[in-house]
């Protein structure tokens, strides 16, 4: 049985995400972590999770801390914590401010629980991946980020609306950046285990509309909504799941990788990944030429906001 922390519990994504994450059998704690000041809010927060676990029959405690100490035998901390994104606003303009909350809370992370996961739901999630994985000092196979996970999903469902099929009949991915330069792999997507290409109706296929959506998906729903819940929430909790259950799905996530894609790497980026309880190991992958390259455009994106991040932030450290 496991224990799990969520840093930044009092936000929306945090709240439905402590739900989420409850269903899940090896789940028997989650510790609900907030800032100081944010006390009544916390309890509040336990108060009505805990009816909802008692109404469903979840035996699953839930408690709340402004003291990550109290975190210590935790399996998974999923940092959430930062400045949400505004309507209109770049994930890569949260940045340096974002970076500011996350960088000590990996340090934290680090010292008091070494063999435990950090998984990075704050965004941009990829350059905050590479903040968590270096304040953290743990190995990479401990660190990662909610990535392209919940881009994948996106664009599972719409490839199955537009085919009339069932939404697991379709296995698709998207890679790079958690943002405008994401990278589809129409070379690997397949639909009941043929290549979406084999299909006739493919040709018809409006591609570039299909990217956008996938692209603006997040911004729509902050513009009419205010924010997004659901679809992190339950991303969130199928990558625990997927941990804590030692299930070695291939999903796609913000990793750490080397040479893993074409010889492209040494950053933080959404690749597909083998997932299980020891950790996140990216998988070795060939793509089409075209891919290769928006791949490396996406990749040196993310690399220059991240040297540039972590430049800045260290600056400030030494003032």
């Amino acid at each position: 049985m496991a224990k799990v922390t969520i840093i930044g519990a009092t936000g929306n994504v945090g709240m439905f995400a402590a739900h989420a994450i409850s269903d899940i059998p090896h789940v028997n704690e989650i510790l609900l972590y907030g800032r100081e000041g944010r006390e009544s809010i916390l309890q509040g927060i336990t108060q009505d999770l805990g009816d909802s676990f008692a109404a469903r029959g979840t035996d699953t405690r839930v408690n709340w801390t402004t003291d990550l100490n109290d975190g210590v035998g935790s399996e998974i901390f999923i940092i959430i914590a930062g400045v949400p994104r505004k309507a209109g606003q770049d994930r890569l303009d949260l940045a340096l401010e974002n970076a500011r909350i996350v960088a000590p809370i990996a340090e934290t992370v680090g010292r008091i629980a070494p063999d435990s996961k950090i998984f990075v739901v704050t965004n941009p999630v990829d350059v905050m991946t590479s903040v968590a994985l270096r304040y953290s000092k743990m190995k990479p196979s401990q660190v990662f980020g909610l990535g392209t996970h919940l881009d994948s999903m996106r664009l599972k469902s719409l490839i199955a609306s537009y085919f009339h099929v069932h939404v697991s009949e379709v296995h698709t991915r998207i890679i790079g950046e958690h943002g405008d330069s994401l990278v589809p792999l129409w070379s690997a997507t397949t639909i009941g285990g043929i290549k979406i290409s084999n299909f006739p109706e493919f040709s018809q296929l409006p591609v570039r509309e299909i990217v956008e959506s996938v692209k603006c998906s997040g911004q729509q729903i902050i513009q009419n909504k205010g924010s997004t819940v659901y679809g992190p929430g339950e991303a969130i909790a199928s990558l625990v799941r997927t941990v804590l259950s030692d299930e070695n799905r291939i999903l796609t996530v913000s990793a750490f990788i080397h040479e893993e894609v074409h010889s492209i790497g040494n950053v933080c980026i959404g690749v597909p990944a083998r997932i299980n309880h020891d950790g996140i190991f990216p998988i070795t992958i060939r793509l089409d030429e075209s891919e290769v390259i928006a791949f490396r455009e996406s990749v040196e994106k993310i690399r220059a906001s991240t040297d540039a991040v972590i430049k800045a932030l260290e600056k400030e450290r030494q003032q």
